[in-house]
C-alpha cells in the first residue's frame, strides 16, 4: 500500500490552548533568537485572546493528531480601501513539521477568515535573515513591501507620548 498524505487540521485556539500557545511562542522566540523579549504569561495571553475585548485570534494546526504550529492574527483597517485587513503577527510551524503543508494550511485559514469578513488585505513581516520563511512567502505570490519601513514605539518613549495625548 502507498503512503497516504496526512491531512492538516486547522482549528481555532481555545482557552485550554493557552499553555500550549505559550510553549509554541517560546519555540518561536528561540528560533528567532528573541527569547529575552518573551514576557507573555497565561493571564496576559488569556485576556488578549479571550477577554472582554480580544486583541487577537489564534489558530492551531494539527497533523496526525499532534500540534504542528500556530498562527496569531488581528484586524487592521485601510483608510485608502475603507475595509478591514488582517495582520498576521505569527506563523510558526515546528521544525519537524515544516514542509508538511501546515504553514500553508494556517495561512490559507487566515486568508479565508479575512475574506469571510469582507477584508481585502493580509499583511505580515518576516525577519530579513529568515530565508526559509521568505522563500515560502514568495512561493505563495506574496509581495515584499520594501518601500515601507516598520516603526515601533515602546517603554518610556511610548509612555511619554501617551501622557501628551490622553483622549478626553
Amino acid at each position: 500500500m502507498g503512503d497516504v498524505a496526512s491531512a492538516v487540521c486547522v482549528r481555532p485556539a481555545t482557552r485550554e490552548d493557552v499553555p500550549l500557545l505559550l510553549e509554541l511562542f517560546g519555540e518561536l522566540a528561540r528560533y528567532e533568537k528573541l527569547e529575552q523579549l518573551l514576557v507573555a504569561d497565561e493571564q496576559l495571553l488569556t485576556r488578549a485572546l479571550f477577554g472582554e475585548r480580544p486583541a487577537a485570534e489564534a489558530l492551531i494546526a494539527e497533523l496526525d493528531g499532534e500540534v504542528a504550529g500556530y498562527a496569531v492574527f488581528y484586524s487592521t483597517f485601510s483608510t485608502f480601501l475603507a475595509v478591514q485587513g488582517i495582520w498576521l503577527e505569527d506563523l510558526y510551524v515546528r521544525p519537524d513539521r515544516r514542509k508538511s503543508g501546515a504553514g500553508r494550511a494556517l495561512l490559507a485559514a487566515v486568508a479565508a477568515t479575512l475574506l469571510e469578513r469582507g477584508g481585502q488585505r493580509l499583511e505580515w513581516s518576516a525577519l530579513d535573515w529568515n530565508e526559509l520563511a521568505l522563500g515560502f512567502y514568495r512561493s505563495l505570490g506574496a509581495e515584499q513591501m520594501n518601500d515601507w519601513i516598520t516603526h515601533r514605539l515602546t517603554g518610556d518613549d511610548l509612555r511619554a507620548l501617551a501622557r501628551e495625548g490622553a483622549v478626553r
